[in-house]
């Protein structure tokens, strides 16, 4: 597939710049891929609105490619996901039997090298599991959940080189252990599929756990007398909070107080989507287990259970912003706050020296070019 760059590394793109505090009408000087300045101009004032590149640290798949199914699907995802104004991504496994997630980070790894310039960039990889609860196992196959006191370290070691986040459930046997050894080795530990308490949670975090899988779902939540995860990370300041603001996974009347609770630069928002997305309606198979997608929605068909997302990064961008929250609080929730979390600094801002990673959106904030390092790439609204 031929790219679908349409300019060069250099020259000014005008419109509404999207910056950390405020939108200002003005123009950004590009060369050699960077931003060299920024040019307030008020004639810019009905222009599209430039925000950075968003960043998904958490999909599994999109446009009928599965993050898992090898290096064609990876770079049918990431392509995929680029017209939805993804600029970076971390491919993400389900849970899955060890030796299967072994050779998808190998897979990761050999393609990265050759991912293809017109896709959104790989940074990494993310692990949904295996260290789980079967208690709140979601989608996830339970044949498959692992406890963490039986890990074998070694084994493990074949998994860090470009392992950025793993979901752990801090309350599994070993699991507090666990969470330490993979902090200890740079990978950012991301609560979730968890039944723990509170005490349990809190100390999972502060045994070095940095962010959270799908706020709310699979989950401990919020009770009176018995708060969990949930809670613990809405509490916890320190603590990154993914969110899939597609409506159906966290109900918007939720959201405010999510916005609330949670400081602004520990929100992330996340699509959390399957390979489906983006593929039309029916039933397919997701890990082995079977799901429907009807509208925007995607369920298991044994018991009618959420199982993953159908939306892009751009979805909850328009969904937050249309329920009230300021567009550059959403923007930073898709860019700046997940490569913070991942200690990625030369992007997600508009700022000089920043890496040329846009997005161009329409009055109704949808996605009509992406800029991937300098070169533009048509968007679903061009």
């Amino acid at each position: 597939m031929e790219s679908r760059a349409t300019t060069s590394h250099s020259g000014r793109v005008g419109g509404r710049l999207v910056l950390e505090d405020r939108v200002v009408p003005g123009r950004l000087l590009i060369e050699e891929g960077r931003i060299a300045a920024v040019e307030p101009d008020a004639a810019e004032s009905g222009g599209p609105y430039l925000c950075p590149g968003f960043v998904d640290v958490h999909v599994h798949g999109w446009g009928g490619h599965d993050a898992m199914g090898g290096h064609d699907a990876l770079s049918g995802m990431a392509r995929a996901l680029l017209r939805h104004g993804v600029t970076g991504f971390l491919p993400t496994a389900v849970t899955a039997p060890l030796e299967t997630l072994v050779a998808f980070a190998a897979d990761v790894r050999a393609w990265t090298d050759q991912a293809p310039d017109d896709g959104a960039e790989p940074l990494g990889f993310d692990l949904e599991g295996p260290y789980i609860s079967h208690q709140k196992k979601g989608a996830q196959n339970p044949a498959f959940i692992q406890v963490p006191a039986e890990a074998d370290r070694g084994r493990l070691e074949a998994l860090l080189e470009g392992l950025r986040i793993i979901t752990i459930a801090p309350e599994v046997d070993g699991a507090l252990e666990l969470i330490r050894w993979f902090t200890a080795r740079g990978v950012a530990v991301s609560l979730g599929h968890s039944n723990a308490p509170y005490a349990t949670a809190a100390a999972g975090y502060a045994m070095g756990g940095r962010t959270t899988t799908h706020l709310f779902n699979a989950m401990s939540g919020v009770h009176n007398h018995e708060p969990g995860l949930a809670v613990a990370a809405l509490a916890d300041d320190g603590a990154y909070v993914e969110l899939v603001a597609d409506g159906h996974h966290v109900d918007p009347s939720v959201w405010p107080l999510i916005l609330r609770a949670k400081r602004p630069d520990r929100l992330i928002f996340v699509s959390d989507a399957i390979s489906m997305a983006g593929a039309g309606q029916g039933r397919f198979s997701l890990g082995g287990l079977e799901v429907e997608i009807r509208g925007d929605e995607c369920r298991l068909v044994s018991d009618g259970r959420l199982a993953g997302s159908v939306i892009a990064i751009d979805t909850s961008v328009r969904n937050l912003v249309r329920a009230g929250l300021p567009l550059p609080r959403a923007v930073a929730a898709a860019s700046q706050n997940p490569l913070a979390l991942l200690g990625v600094t030369d992007r997600g801002r508009l700022a000089p020296g920043q890496r040329a990673d846009l997005v161009e959106l329409d009055e109704d904030l949808r996605v009509r070019r992406t800029m991937l390092a300098g070169r533009w790439h048509e968007g679903p609204a061009a």
